[in-house]
């Protein structure tokens, strides 16, 4: 509906009838119009209402109303009564139908079911009345409501209370995104969804003569009518080539595509053509040849390499073959061997081989006619091509000549074990570690170890079953050369390079340390990461031990040595702003131009490498996706992609973007990888690696009790350790917390989030709280300093390791459970620290409680919490569960101080009991199978919860140990006096 231009009676309904009156009039431009005008200032109780004509929505779910007005000023009406209004009231009512005009009773008007869009008040008013209407002051308003759903259209509704007014024209509207054709794929006409953020998905189509790319095809249309967020593509068929971007035109005679693509047509190779349009292959002429495993745009050539003879053994292939029957008459013939690798029988599965493959002579420029081919992988498919080449083989009409062979390779032993590393070492014995072959060639049945003592020359040899052994009865003080070589069905494969490693001297025998091997003649400090460790326990501590504290930091550091020390530097990334051989975090806010920043720290990616696959969250700037990224030349890879919403600022995009200036300064296994960014098209995209199992405290709550207390140990190391890397680089994190660390497949824990502490001021989460000098600070993970005085620091990181810790430990409890933020502040003012999480040990409590020390000053460093954990991965038996006694606290303690175990006072059935434990989802099994009662419940054993159904170790440990509680009260008679 649009009443700006008519002039006929718009016919809508008034109430009273000495309310609101139809008028003729004129506008600002003096155009003739029909206006509704009201001015009832001095009758006291106004309540006038006009309802305009039945309006179809459409099948639009959410509306938009502009009105042009004009409002007197009260003060400027002379003797007016004190209820003088200058707003108006705006309502709607949804129906299938016109309502009636002989609608007129009070009684309608008083409780019709109008629904409130808006008062209206004016941003301009009038004080003088000009009959003329050329000093008319116009206000224009624009109000929105849905979403609509109840009927086919409504009813617009103006409610006047006493204001001298009129309505000049009223324009009703909705929005949608036009049908486009964006990436070859036409897309309808879509309305906007019911609420102004909502993105309405719409499906798309190819258009005539494409194929789908990616699927499947979609954009998003905005609130605002504006599509984004395309989703997939379509792309002209071969035989077809884009024209304007959106149409797909047939090749024409003498020309041809063989692929499907965004690639314009080529003219036919020499010696071939095309008589027809749309051709995607070009014929060669007669008397030349294409081969079967040539290319659609090879040339036509006389003659190929004949009778080509392979001779396979195992992993190695003997070609050789004749010349060709025509070699153009010159005498310069040379042969150049091609290589493909084939994941299937299909030619589009071959790439090319890697540059590992040895040829023998050589692979190009070969005057005879064999060559050997080795270092090939085993059971693979291979396709050798063998181009004959001359002086003019770039000109026609003696193009190369080619033929080509399939072959595939047998069984082959492994290949070389690249690097073993030295765990642990006494004065007898050391541990060493090594990752799998890089090419195993099969299932890796044993390792075989041959060492011997570099001054005797004598060797010994022993096996293992996996990568790993304990060498024992070593002489003091001594050097060891040690070999590895791994053995499949094929045999052994080759020994590794010679590693020399050290015992320790007695004086030090009884010390542990972590000593690094390093090769004959130079240090090699290359680690690989292993896999995800079992749930279960191990039965080589020593061993596992390894592999825990090799999975949570990969890098080696200068202590990790006995005997020389290597020299450590890290290179800054820029001149003038840190000391020679030490890398300082660079807060990109001090570039002038942050833009700069990104520039230096962070790669620039083509848009064309990356694929967005489904959105899996919404951040603060945009969308965030799971997608894949493929670089040109490597392997794809999976990534997380977080885009810039459409319609931002400068300031919002250059926020955006500092944090990729800030991740891209990082490079360590324990901090979230940045690939790259896309700032030169849009939408902008941070680009980082993907972590599979998302946030640390939602992965812990999914898997309540599934791990051993080691592996929550090896978890909390590796953030420790991403930590301790982030405070040499002179960097505060600020809010450091389990949500904010993510978790991949292998259970490696990365700390992520880098941009959160600078817009912890917008943030209105209820874990936040407004501190006395401004800006929102997350309570429950800030240090004192931080809260009081917003003094941030490494030391406040800590503070808030030691609450990541707590929520391990508890398997992503909330910290402080439901104490409001100001309890907490209270409570950490009078010494109040979190208890012991159920099952925690000793010295992981006391690290917490070193973490929360008053004094920040006295809190420890990370490198001292990456050293006692470490200790405690070496000395297993320390994370052992101790019985402490609890006392009963009298009511000068914190009433929370007992929620390190269930508070078991008031238990009077089954049911509270299971309550008190938040395990509600076993009710039925316990009564089901004869658990009625406590002290039934009190003679439970392991076996009985594994038969009722309770089969998660975690939760079988903790309902034995609270029928323990129970026994120790039973017994006692006094269940609140211990615990």
């Amino acid at each position: 509906m649009d009443t700006r231009t008519a002039t006929a009676e718009l016919g809508w309904i008034s109430f009273p009838a000495n309310g609101w009156e139809e008028v003729s009039g004129y506008d600002e431009n003096l155009n003739t119009i029909r206006t509704y005008q009201v001015c009832n200032v001095f009758e006291p109780s106004q309540n006038n209402w006009l309802l305009t004509t039945y309006i179809d929505r459409r099948a639009a779910q959410r509306i938009y109303v502009e009105i042009r007005f004009t409002v007197r000023d009260c003060a400027s009406i002379p003797s007016v009564l004190g209820s003088c209004k200058e707003t108006f009231n705006l309502y709607y009512l949804e129906t299938d139908r016109t309502v009636s005009e002989s609608i007129k009773g009070v009684e309608y008007w008083a409780n019709a079911p109008f629904l409130k869009v808006d008062t209206i008040a004016a941003d301009e008013s009038f004080s003088q009345v000009d009959f003329g209407g050329r000093l008319m002051k116009v206000n224009t308003e624009v109000r929105s409501f849905g979403p609509l759903s109840k009927g086919r259209g409504f009813h617009l509704a103006f409610q006047d209370l006493g204001a001298c007014m009129s309505i000049l024209a009223v324009r009703v509207f909705y929005k949608k995104c036009p049908s486009v054709v964006q990436n070859f794929a036409y897309f309808p006409e879509t309305l906007t969804g019911a609420e102004s953020t909502s993105l309405v998905i719409a499906r798309g189509s190819c258009i005539s003569n494409a194929e789908e790319v990616d699927v499947p095809i979609k954009l998003y249309c905005n609130g605002d009518g504006e599509w984004m967020v395309p989703i997939g593509s379509c792309s002209c068929k071969a035989g077809y080539e884009p024209d304007n971007s959106n149409v797909c035109r047939a090749c024409p005679q003498g020309t041809f595509k063989s692929f499907q693509g965004a690639g314009l047509c080529q003219q036919c190779p020499p010696n071939s053509r095309s008589t027809i349009e749309a051709a995607t292959l070009c014929s060669c002429r007669n008397g030349y040849y294409r081969g079967d495993m040539d290319r659609p745009e090879d040339v036509c050539v006389p003659s190929a390499p004949r009778n080509v003879v392979s001779v396979i053994n195992q992993t190695s292939v003997l070609l050789e073959w004749h010349s060709p029957r025509d070699t153009g008459h010159r005498d310069d013939l040379s042969y150049n061997v091609l290589c493909r690798r084939c994941h299937s029988a299909e030619r589009r599965a071959c790439q090319p081989c890697d540059d590992s493959v040895k040829f023998v002579p050589g692979k190009r420029g070969l005057k005879e006619t064999q060559v050997e081919i080795s270092k090939l992988r085993a059971h693979t498919s291979y396709t050798f091509i063998i181009q004959a080449t001359n002086g003019v083989s770039n000109k026609s009409p003696y193009p190369a000549q080619q033929l080509s062979i399939n072959i595939t390779t047998n069984q082959a032993a492994p290949s070389v074990v690249p690097i073993m590393h030295q765990v642990s070492s006494t004065s007898r014995s050391f541990s060493l570690s090594w990752p799998p072959p890089e090419q195993p060639n099969g299932i890796i049945l044993d390792y075989e170890i041959r060492f011997y003592d570099k001054t005797l020359l004598n060797s010994s040899v022993v096996q293992s079953q996996t990568p790993g052994v304990v060498l024992e009865g070593l002489r003091p003080g001594t050097g060891y050369v040690v070999q590895v070589r791994a053995r499949t069905v094929a045999g052994y494969g080759a020994y590794s390079k010679d590693m020399l490693f050290q015992t320790l001297t007695d004086e030090l025998g009884q010390q542990l340390s972590l000593i690094a091997g390093y090769l004959v003649g130079g240090v090699c400090i290359e680690v690989r990461l292993l896999p995800k460790i079992p749930s279960r326990g191990h039965q080589n501590n020593s061993f596992y031990m390894s592999f825990l504290m090799l999975s949570s930091e990969v890098a080696l550091r200068p202590d990790m040595f006995s005997g020389p020390t290597p020299t450590v530097t890290f290179p800054t990334r820029s001149e003038g702003h840190s000391s020679p051989g030490v890398k300082i975090y660079i807060d990109p806010f001090t570039y002038e131009d942050p833009n700069e920043a990104v520039r230096e720290f962070a790669k620039e990616i083509d848009p064309s490498c990356v694929k967005i696959e489904e959105v899996i969250g919404s951040g603060e700037f945009g969308e965030v996706y799971k997608g894949r990224l493929k670089p040109i030349g490597k392997k794809e890879i999976p990534v997380a992609i977080k885009t810039l919403k459409v319609g931002y600022s400068e300031r919002q995009r250059r926020d955006f973007l500092s944090e990729a200036s800030i991740m891209g300064q990082f490079d360590q296994p324990n901090i979230i990888r940045l690939e790259g960014v896309v700032t030169k098209s849009r939408p902008t995209m941070i680009i980082t690696e993907f972590m599979e199992n998302g946030a640390l405290d939602s992965f812990l709550r999914q898997n309540d009790g599934q791990f051993s207390v080691i592996q929550l140990v090896g978890m909390l190391r590796g953030i420790a350790s991403g930590m301790r890397y982030l405070a040499e680089m002179s960097y505060v994190h600020r809010d450091l917390a389990a949500r904010n660390i993510l978790v991949n497949s292998n259970l490696v824990c990365k700390v992520s989030d880098f941009g959160l502490s600078r817009y912890l001021e917008e943030d209105a989460s209820d874990s936040t709280y407004t501190s006395s000098l401004g800006g929102k600070i997350p309570v429950r993970w800030t240090a004192p300093e931080g809260i009081a005085y917003r003094k941030f620091t490494s030391a406040s990181d800590v503070w808030s390791y030691g609450i990541v810790t707590w929520e391990v430990m508890s398997y992503g409890e909330r910290p402080y459970w439901d104490m409001s933020n100001q309890d907490v502040i209270n409570a950490i003012e009078q010494d109040f620290r979190l208890p012991a999480p159920m099952d925690c040990s000793v010295v992981l409590h006391q690290l917490m409680l070193d973490c929360w020390q008053k004094d920040r000053n006295a809190r420890p460093k990370f490198p001292d919490i990456v050293s006692m954990l470490d200790k405690m991965m070496r000395n297993p038996t320390s994370l052992k569960t101790e019985t402490r006694v609890i006392q009963t606290y009298s009511p000068s303690h914190h009433p929370l101080l007992d929620r390190g175990a269930p508070d078991l006072s008031s238990i009077s059935s089954v049911e509270d009991w299971l309550a008190a434990l938040k395990m509600t989802q076993y009710r039925d099994s316990f009564l089901g199978s004869g658990f009625t009662s406590l002290p039934l419940v009190t003679q439970i054993t392991a076996e009985d919860l594994q038969r009722i159904g309770v089969s998660l170790a975690g939760h079988q440990k903790k309902i034995l140990t609270s029928v323990q509680l129970m026994r120790h009260n039973v017994d006692d008679q006094s269940p609140t006096e211990s615990v």
